[in-house]
C-alpha cells in the first residue's frame, strides 16, 4: 500500500472548485443573453436608480465606524471558535489568556457604546 499525502483531498477539492467556477463563467458568457440596453447598463442599488456620481457623495463617518466594529467583532469570533473547540487540551492557561482577550474586546464595545457609535437616532 502506498503512502498518500494527507493534503491530496484539499488539492482535489481546489481543482474541482476552480473547474466548476471556470465552467460556469464560460457557460454564462456563451449561453447568456446578449442584448445590453442603456437602461440595463445603468447602476442600480437597493431598489432605486443611483443619482449622481458616487465620488461626489459624502458618507456619514458612522458608516465607517460600524464597518470597523463589525470587522473587530468578526475577528473575535474567528479567534473564539477554535479556542472553544480545543479548550480541554489547552488547559487553564489558555482559558485565562482568552478571558483577558474577551475583557479587552468588551472594553472596546463599552467604549463604542459610550461614544454613541451604536446609536443611530440621528
Amino acid at each position: 500500500m502506498t503512502d498518500v499525502n494527507p493534503y491530496i483531498g484539499i488539492l482535489i477539492l481546489a481543482v474541482l472548485t476552480a473547474g466548476f467556477l471556470i465552467t460556469m463563467l464560460v457557460l454564462a458568457t456563451v449561453l447568456g443573453p446578449k442584448n445590453p440596453t442603456k437602461t440595463k447598463q445603468l447602476p442600480f442599488e437597493c431598489g432605486s436608480v443611483s443619482v449622481g456620481n458616487v465620488r461626489d457623495q459624502r458618507f456619514n463617518v458612522r458608516f465607517y465606524l460600524v464597518a470597523m466594529s463589525f470587522i473587530l467583532f468578526d475577528i473575535e469570533v474567528i479567534f473564539l471558535y477554535p479556542w472553544v473547540v480545543n479548550i480541554k487540551p489547552l488547559g487553564w492557561t489558555a482559558f485565562w489568556a482568552m478571558m483577558v482577550f474577551i475583557v479587552v474586546i468588551s472594553l472596546g464595545l463599552v467604549y463604542e457604546w459610550r461614544k454613541g457609535i451604536l446609536d443611530w437616532k440621528d
